[in-house]
C-alpha cells in the first residue's frame, strides 16, 4: 500500500451524541461535510477529543463501520484504534482496516505506565501485523508514557508509519524527528499552552493535529499549511496571533469540554459531554461565545450567537 502522506490541518472531531446519550450518525455526517468544505485534510474519528474511553466496543465498532460509508476521496478518515494491550490493538486495527477506514492513529495503552522500551515494541508489533496507514501519538500527559526522538526515529523507519504527533513541549525533539527526515508527516497538537505549533511549523512540519478546527476549520487549515515560501509563512503569523484567544479558551480545560460545549451553544450538533464530563457553566461559556463573536467566526460559518445572548450574559 502506498504511503498516505497527511499536510496540512487533521482535525480530532468530537463523537456528536443524541439526547438520549446514543450516537448521533446524522450528526456525523454534517460534521464530516462541514471539515470537508472547509480546507480539512484528514480527520480523526474516537481520538481524546471523540471521548473514545467511554465508548463501549459495540459503539466503537458501529461509528468505524457506519462513518466508513461517508469518507470521500479528498479526507481520509483515521480512526482512535489504541486497546488495553498489544493484541486488543491489532484486532481494533484490523477491524478498522477490513470496515473501510483509511488508517489509524495509535497511543501507548492507558493507565499501564509501561516502559518506553515495551510501548516502542508495541508500536511496531502492531504495524507489522497490517497494513493499514498509521500513526503516533506522543502523549505523555494522557498515557503517562514518552517516548524520546530515538524510539520514535527507529518505529518511523517501519513502512506502515505515516503520522507522528507530538503532543508534549518539547521543541528539541520536534527538531531531531525532523532531522533524521522520517518518511513520515510530522504534526503538532494545537496547545497553544505546549507551544509546539509555531517552532514545528518553522523546523519544516507538514501540519497540526488539532482539535480547534471543530469549530474554526479553515482557520486552522491556514495555520496548519507547511512553509514553502514567505507567503504561507506570513499567513501562518497573521492566523495564529489573531486565534490565539479561542485557541486558549478550547485548552482551557481538559479536552473536549470547551470545545464540544461551545459546539453546542454555537448550534452545530454535537451534544452533549459523556458523563461523568460536564459541560462548561455559563460564565465560562459566555466568554468562549464572546470570543467567538470578535473573531467573526459567527459571521463566517453562520454560528447562532445572537441567540444565545441569554448564555453569554
Amino acid at each position: 500500500m502506498p504511503k498516505q502522506k497527511i499536510t496540512g490541518s487533521f482535525v480530532a472531531l468530537i463523537t456528536p451524541f443524541n439526547k438520549d446519550g446514543s450516537v448521533d450518525f446524522a450528526a456525523f455526517k454534517s460534521l464530516l461535510a462541514f471539515q470537508e468544505q472547509h480546507g480539512t485534510k484528514a480527520v480523526l474519528v474516537m481520538g481524546s477529543t471523540g471521548e473514545t474511553s467511554m465508548l463501549s466496543p459495540e459503539e466503537k465498532k458501529k461509528i468505524i463501520v457506519e462513518t466508513a460509508k461517508m469518507k470521500s476521496a479528498k479526507m481520509p478518515i483515521f480512526y482512535g484504534c489504541t486497546g488495553n494491550n498489544t493484541e486488543a490493538t491489532i484486532a481494533n486495527v484490523r477491524f478498522a482496516k477490513d470496515n473501510g477506514g483509511d488508517g489509524a492513529i495509535l497511543a501507548a495503552p492507558a493507565y499501564i505506565c509501561a516502559p518506553e522500551a515495551d510501548i516502542e515494541r508495541f508500536f511496531l508489533g502492531v504495524a507489522d501485523a497490517t497494513d493499514l496507514p498509521l500513526g503516533i501519538y506522543n502523549n505523555p500527559p494522557r498515557v503517562k508514557s514518552d517516548l524520546h526522538w530515538d524510539h520514535l526515529i527507529r518505529i518511523f523507519k517501519h513502512p506502515n508509519y505515516v503520522v507522528h504527533k507530538e503532543s508534549t513541549a518539547r521543541v528539541g525533539q520536534v527538531a531531531q524527528v525532523l532531522a533524521a527526515k522520517p518518511d513520515v508527516s510530522v504534526m503538532c497538537c494545537d496547545s497553544p499552552n505546549l507551544g509546539l505549533v509555531v517552532p514545528t511549523m518553522s523546523l519544516g512540519g507538514h501540519g497540526t493535529a488539532n482539535m480547534t478546527g471543530n469549530i474554526a476549520p479553515a482557520e486552522l487549515a491556514t495555520i496548519s499549511t507547511p512553509w514553502a515560501s514567505y507567503t504561507e509563512a506570513e499567513s501562518f503569523r497573521r492566523e495564529y496571533l489573531r486565534l490565539l484567544p479561542l485557541l486558549h479558551f478550547t485548552y482551557s480545560v481538559i479536552n473536549p469540554v470547551a470545545v464540544k460545549s461551545l459546539m453546542k451553544a454555537l448550534g452545530m450538533p454535537a451534544g452533549d459531554l459523556r458523563k461523568p464530563l460536564t459541560g462548561l457553566d455559563a460564565e465560562t461559556l459566555g466568554k468562549g461565545l464572546r470570543i467567538i463573536g470578535e473573531l467573526g467566526l459567527d459571521k463566517a460559518y453562520g454560528y447562532k450567537l445572537k441567540a444565545l445572548s441569554a448564555v453569554a450574559a
